[in-house]
This record gives C-alpha cells, sequence and structure tokens, in this order.
C-alpha cells in the first residue's frame, strides 16, 4: 500500500490557525486589545482541539499530548487574561479566591 497524500494535505490546518492568528494580531492593532486577546487565545485553542483530533502538519512538534496540553494552556491563559484586562469585578473575584 502506498501513501497518497499531497502537499497540500500534508499542511493541514496549519493555514487556517496562521490565518486566524493575523486576523487576532490585526484586530488588537486596529480594534481593541481585549477583543484581539480573545480571538487569538480561542485560534490557539482551535489548533489545541485539530491537534487532539489528529490533525498534524507543521502544528506537531512534540508528541501529540504535549502539544494539545501546551497550546491549550496558552490559549486558555490569553483568553482569560484579555477577559481580566479591564474587568474590575471579575479580576476582583479571581483575587479574592487567591487571598487569605
Amino acid at each position: 500500500m502506498s501513501d497518497h497524500r499531497t502537499e497540500r494535505d500534508s499542511w493541514g490546518p496549519y493555514p487556517l490557525i496562521l490565518a486566524g492568528a493575523v486576523i487576532g494580531v490585526l484586530v488588537i492593532l486596529l480594534v481593541d486589545l481585549n477583543w484581539g486577546g480573545f480571538v487569538l487565545g480561542g485560534v490557539i485553542m482551535l489548533a489545541a482541539a485539530l491537534r487532539f483530533a489528529g490533525y498534524g502538519g507543521p502544528l506537531s512538534v512534540r508528541s501529540k499530548r504535549i502539544d494539545v496540553i501546551t497550546l491549550a494552556g496558552f490559549g486558555f491563559v490569553l483568553v482569560l487574561t484579555s477577559l481580566l484586562l479591564y474587568n474590575n469585578e471579575l479580576k476582583a473575584l479571581i483575587l479574592s479566591l487567591f487571598a487569605r
């Protein structure tokens, strides 16, 4: 049996993630820091979900488990940071969880 994968198949979801990252950075620069961070974090979490589903291409750098954990962690922290940036009530709630 031979593998008839084309060059386009080997790229996987990489162009989608790259386009989303460019859109996220443009939103940060042109529209709003909060929305741009949210978009960029969402794109990174989408990359984690696609990597978990088995799509690789240039997204597969390490093992699948490490890639998914790293991408999901960074995406979650970026989304959380963008939500907390100017929301004082939510920020106080999060900080009260860590206060003793």
